[in-house]
């Protein structure tokens, strides 16, 4: 028998490991939809909705992130969404457009392009895959065009089977 003590190659290796679930959002995303401040759900009555968001219990959106969207085919005049952007502002951590499938590709969006490039030049970098959080394939896609110009090489998947995808000719 072998008395050798197991040694961890992978975390021993200069392999960068990035998890996209890390940049998940933290704050929880509530959807609020205009459809329930239109008459008839197609139509904004200007007065009506003033008076309904000023009635509005805002303070529920407290440290979440609150994205706003139409799910009826009404027409929406543009500062309506400002409107409860407005309202919201106080209480809420963020205020975006869309259903939440669009807020979370928006906070990866701004993640991502917000990502120091620098600590990854020449670096080796393994993308983690599968995870138990909805990241967006979008996701993954920004990631490897922010960092394709300053990697050594991007790989997909976990250290011990890792789809190779990109190495720096020399």
């Amino acid at each position: 028998m072998n008395d050798k003590p197991l040694i961890n190659r992978v975390a021993n290796s200069s392999l960068i490991n990035i998890n996209l679930e890390d940049f998940f959002p933290k704050a929880e995303i509530v959807e609020f939809d205009l459809k329930d401040y239109l008459f008839r759900e197609l139509l904004l009555k200007e007065k009506d909705f003033r008076a309904a968001m000023k009635e509005h219990d805002w303070t529920q959106y407290q440290d979440k992130i609150l994205t706003v969207f139409c799910s009826t085919d009404a027409i929406v005049p543009v500062w309506a969404y400002q409107l409860v952007a407005i309202y919201a502002t106080p209480f809420a951590e963020k205020v975006t457009h869309g259903n939440k499938e669009t807020c979370i590709l928006l906070h990866y969006q701004d993640t991502i392009g917000a990502l120091d490039r620098a600590q990854y030049q020449d670096q080796r970098i393994i993308v983690k895959g599968c995870g138990k959080l909805p990241v967006p394939p979008a996701a993954y896609t920004m990631l490897a065009h922010r960092l394709q110009p300053v990697a050594k090489s991007i790989m997909y998947g976990e250290a011990c089977s890792a789809v190779p995808l990109y190495k720096k000719k020399k």
